[in-house]
């Protein structure tokens, strides 16, 4: 199939790019650089010259805590140039994939969230891919929506990331006990949604490596599989680290939909095992 992929270059749009190509698909693509998605104009005209069968917005700005500070432009880029893509596959009968997230749920369920749960948005973030959501689906009836969460990928700064180098640093950990969410990797998320390219069949999907985690025992994980067992972590609560942004507390996705028609992405352990090991992190235990 012919694919075009909005946020070309970044973390999961180049994956995409690599994958769908592998995967045998006519792949093109456009970053922020050459496509802003709030033009309507531009977006219309472009798609309609790529002429895809299908595309996959990666494309968002994900600075939770600076959608906070400028909720405006986080509703404007997520929401409203969600919409105008999905206006355009629209337009000429390609389907739309929307790449969201596990932020469009408050977090105070009592289990993990299915795909058909009420969203209810607490931050900015969350609630401009809310809007992204709900233009996608009344655009088009094509379309695919998968939320994904806690995304770590090669090559840019992550929580993994952050806590390794914090301990390297011999700086003191503090991490949150309270916020509980699916680990997922970029490469496992990049190859799942190639695979619900293939299947094409429409709806709410959640693209995460299976079982939850709070932020303290993914720390914890992290630091034992890299040689730091030995590096104390202080338990706090998400009201002990204040910042412009409120994240959800149970914010875990459980992956129904997708498995049904076969997709499948493997335990969070095992894709943070494959992360560390593939950038050469992985150590043993201290003494």
């Amino acid at each position: 199939m012919r694919v075009f992929v909005t946020g070309s270059k970044g973390r999961l749009g180049s994956r995409l790019m690599l994958d769908l190509a592998a995967g045998g698909h006519t792949v093109s693509g456009a970053d922020t650089d050459t496509l802003d998605v709030t033009d309507w104009a531009a977006v219309s005209n472009r798609i309609e010259q790529e002429s895809p069968e299908v595309v996959v917005h990666a494309a968002a700005w994900t600075d939770v805590d600076g959608c906070a500070r400028e909720p405006e432009r986080a509703y404007r880029n997520n929401g409203l140039g969600a919409g105008n893509v999905a206006a355009a596959c629209a337009a000429i009968g390609a389907v739309m994939v929307y790449v969201s997230t596990n932020e469009v749920f408050d977090g105070e369920a009592a289990r993990p969230y299915w795909e058909y749960d009420a969203p209810r948005p607490l931050n900015a973030y969350g609630y401009s891919k809310w809007v992204g959501e709900q233009a996608v689906m009344r655009a088009t009836p094509r379309h695919m929506i998968i939320r994904t969460s806690w995304l770590f990928a090669h090559g840019g700064k992550n929580f993994l990331q952050s806590i390794l180098g914090a301990a390297q640093a011999g700086k003191p950990l503090r991490v949150v006990t309270d916020e509980i969410a699916n680990p997922t990797y970029n490469d496992d998320l990049s190859q799942a949604i190639v695979s619900w390219v293939g299947i094409n069949r429409p709806g709410i999907y959640h693209g995460v490596n299976e079982g939850n985690v709070s932020r303290y025992d993914l720390a914890r994980y992290v630091l034992d599989k890299t040689g730091f067992s030995a590096t104390p972590i202080e338990p706090i609560l998400r009201a002990d680290w204040p910042r412009p942004s409120t994240p959800p507390g149970a914010g875990g996705l459980v992956n129904h939909a997708g498995a049904m028609v076969g997709v499948t992405l493997r335990p969070w352990q095992a894709a943070v095992d494959a992360f560390l090991e593939k950038e050469g992190l992985t150590r043993p235990a201290t003494p």
